[in-house]
C-alpha cells in the first residue's frame, strides 16, 4: 500500500515537474520574442531618426513644427491595423506567418517611435528606457516568481507556439505603453 502510495506522489511530482519546464519554456519563448521586438524597434527607430532621406519621407519640417507626410501616417496607424490582425487572425495565421506580421509590427513601430529621438535628448530615451525595464523586469520576475494568485491579471500563461507570439505581443505592449507614459513625465525635450 505505501508502495502505491509513493509512485502516486512521484506521479505527481512528475506532472508538476513537466508542466513547469513547460511553462518555463514557453515564458522563455515569449521573453525572447518580446526582447527582439524591443531590438528591432530600437534598430528601425535610430535608423529612421538619423537618415535624412527616410526622415524626410516620414516627417516634415514645418513653422508648427515636426509633421508627419502621408508615408509618415500610414507608418503611425499601420502598427494598429497588424495588431488587429494578429488579434483576430492569429488562429488560422501559421506560424510562419503569424512571425512575420509580429516582426513587421515591430519595424513599423520602430519607424513610427523615430520621432521620439526628434523631440527628446538621447540621454533622456536612453534614462527612460533602461527605467522601464528595470520596472518591467522586477514587475516580471514578482510575477513569476510570487505565490500569489494572479489570474486576474491576464492569461498570458497559455500554452502553443503561436501563444508565444501573442504573449510576446501583450508584453512588448505593455513596455512600449510604460515607456512612453514615462517618456512623457521624465524626458527632457530638445
Amino acid at each position: 500500500m505505501a508502495d502505491y502510495d509513493n509512485r502516486i506522489l512521484r506521479g505527481a511530482a512528475t506532472t508538476a515537474d513537466t508542466m513547469d519546464m513547460g511553462l518555463r519554456a514557453h515564458m522563455l519563448r515569449v521573453y525572447n520574442y518580446m526582447t527582439g521586438a524591443l531590438a528591432l524597434t530600437g534598430v528601425v527607430a535610430y535608423v529612421v531618426a538619423n537618415t535624412p532621406a527616410l526622415l524626410n519621407a516620414f516627417y516634415q519640417m514645418t513653422p508648427q513644427g515636426l509633421q508627419p507626410t502621408i508615408l509618415g501616417w500610414v507608418v503611425m496607424f499601420a502598427p494598429i491595423a497588424m495588431v488587429l490582425l494578429l488579434s483576430f487572425r492569429i488562429q488560422r495565421m501559421s506560424q510562419g506567418a503569424a512571425q512575420a506580421t509580429f516582426w513587421a509590427y515591430a519595424a513599423l513601430m520602430g519607424a513610427s517611435l523615430s520621432s521620439i529621438l526628434l523631440v527628446y535628448t538621447g540621454a533622456s530615451v536612453a534614462l527612460t528606457f533602461f527605467v522601464t525595464a528595470a520596472t518591467f523586469g522586477t514587475m516580471s520576475l514578482y510575477g513569476y516568481t510570487t505565490k500569489r494568485d494572479l489570474t486576474g491579471f491576464g492569461s498570458v500563461l497559455f500554452m502553443g507556439r503561436k501563444a508565444a507570439v501573442m504573449g510576446a505581443l501583450a508584453l512588448y505592449l505593455d513596455f512600449i505603453n510604460i515607456f512612453l507614459f514615462l517618456l512623457r513625465f521624465m524626458g527632457d525635450r530638445k
